[in-house]
């Protein structure tokens, strides 16, 4: 089984350790949201995977 890690971040700050702070914080966010439920997860998959709008 392949390791699990975390996806590389994008920089928010330039400052490394305000970089860290940023995503330390938004992790702690995302850890005390509930589970999504199976409707969803459908509803959002749904939304990236529907085709590109031609540009005008």
């Amino acid at each position: 089984m392949a390791s699990r890690r975390p996806p590389a971040r994008p920089v928010r700050v330039d400052d490394p350790a305000g970089n860290a702070a940023y995503w330390t914080r938004i992790t702690q966010i995302v850890d005390q949201a509930p589970p999504l439920e199976d409707w969803q997860r459908a509803r959002i998959r749904a939304a990236f995977h529907q085709p590109k709008e031609a540009a005008a």
